[in-house]
């Protein structure tokens, strides 16, 4: 899975970073592997794709459909935000896409920014310093 990631419980923050070709399945496993365990419900997340090289899927529908699951995974006892990073414009339009179809979803409780830069990402999420990022295969880097 071209996702690496790591659970900031000081911080209360699941730290992802994606890599080479993302595929929509890829992104739907690592929403049920991560989020389905209740230490991390409620936590923020923080999502960097900068090292993403494609986004591969097969019909723009499923970024409605993964906005709709990650809304059924939400925790019902908190709120929290998703900052995604996403320095190239189809990435980034794709967030943006993602964030409008999670806001529309009636139960969200995960309010989404995305965002060029890690350390507009970190302030938005109130993180200080940036984190530790999940290092990235040297053979994913673009």
């Amino acid at each position: 899975m071209p996702i690496a990631h790591r659970v900031d419980h000081e911080r209360k923050v699941v730290i992802e970073r994606a890599y080479g070709v993302l595929t929509d399945e890829d992104v739907f496993n690592f929403q049920h592997t991560v989020w389905s365990d209740p230490a991390v419900a409620g936590y923020n997340e923080l999502a960097d794709i900068t090292h993403v090289s494609e986004i591969a899927l097969p019909s723009i529908h499923r970024v409605r459909d993964l906005a709709m699951k990650a809304v059924e995974m939400d925790s019902n006892s908190a709120t929290s935000r998703f900052a995604i990073v996403a320095p190239e414009d189809l990435g980034f339009g794709l967030g943006r896409m993602f964030q409008a179809y999670r806001e529309m979803e009636k139960g969200s409780r995960k309010e989404v920014g995305v965002f060029r830069t890690l350390a507009d990402a970190c302030e938005w999420l109130g993180i200080p310093n940036p984190p530790a990022m999940p290092d990235v295969p040297k053979t994913a880097d673009p």
